[in-house]
């Protein structure tokens, strides 16, 4: 057999490749149509058997209720905005500060260079939960607790962020590039503002979308700086699965649902440049 014959056959994908993959996609896809399911129905629904597998004609009455916070005392919009407006700013500035990191650690000669980004890269081995307690008292004495500037303040750079920008700018950004940059009197802000940030475009958007789904989703940081009058999605939902002595789970799940589609947008507008930050990382890899 040929070497192009086997480079056919390793590239084809058989019959039971088709299933696996379906398989996988049914999986990854039944939490958000089962959320829907039971969103769409009422709470009595929710204990029959055999359980409802159709959606029903409840969702938008379930959607109303949440809103509404004369029925489950909580500001269900306004935990929205807080989760938009602190992702967000939490993306921006992880976005930013890591390709500025990253550009430093790849391209820019200092001393002490290997030390610094051993130590940042130390950091991703020490628990989060070690450092709740010292951020807390932090958040205590600036007057922050109850604020968004307490979310996002100890997230607006990570040390997986400044890593990931580090690896791509290395291997995407020749040195004659920027060497180039500089013949044409380019000061170093300006080389990273017109040469490294058009060129980690893809991956920006890969690390953009991971970051603002974990901000997004993040629940044990907001739960012990923010309060019931004030809270995050995730926050949010907790106290509607906490509000009653019996749980209202088509409430709980519509809340789920709704708290999902501003994910499912933001993939949707970046899912192009994602996938292709992706492939371009595997390939260069």
């Amino acid at each position: 057999m040929t070497r192009r014959a086997v480079a056919r056959r390793l590239d084809s994908a058989g019959p039971l490749t088709y299933l696996f993959l379906v398989v996988v996609v049914a999986a990854s896809l039944f939490p958000l149509y089962w959320s829907l399911v039971v969103a769409s129905h009422t709470n009595a629904a929710v204990y029959e058997y055999p359980p409802k597998l159709l959606p029903g004609a409840n969702l938008l009455h379930n959607v109303r209720r949440l809103f509404s916070t004369g029925v489950v005392n909580v500001d269900f919009a306004k935990a929205l905005v807080n989760s938009a407006i602190v992702a967000t700013v939490v993306t921006a500035c992880v976005v930013f500060f890591s390709a500025l990191a990253g550009f430093a650690f790849a391209k820019l000669e200092f001393r002490g260079r290997k030390v610094l980004f051993l130590l940042v890269l130390a950091t991703l081995i020490v628990p989060v939960q070690l450092g709740l307690i010292p951020l807390y008292i932090e958040m205590k004495h600036f007057g922050w607790l109850n604020t968004l500037k307490a979310v996002a303040a100890p997230n607006l750079v990570t040390a997986f962020g400044v890593f990931l920008m580090r690896q791509y700018i290395v291997g995407a950004v020749p040195n004659e590039l920027i060497a180039a940059a500089r013949v044409d009197g380019a000061k170093t802000w300006r080389v990273f503002w017109h040469v490294i940030l058009p060129a980690v475009r893809p991956i920006a958007a890969v690390l953009g979308l991971l970051t603002f789904m974990n901000t997004w989703n993040d629940f044990l940081w907001p739960y012990i700086v923010l309060n019931a009058r004030n809270p995050t999605v995730q926050v949010a939902i907790s106290d509607i699965a906490t509000v009653a002595y019996v749980p209202d789970y088509s409430l709980i799940l519509t809340a789920c649902f709704v708290s999902i589609l501003p994910l499912l947008l933001i993939f949707l507008l970046l899912g192009r440049q994602i996938i292709g930050g992706i492939m371009q990382g595997a390939i260069k890899g």
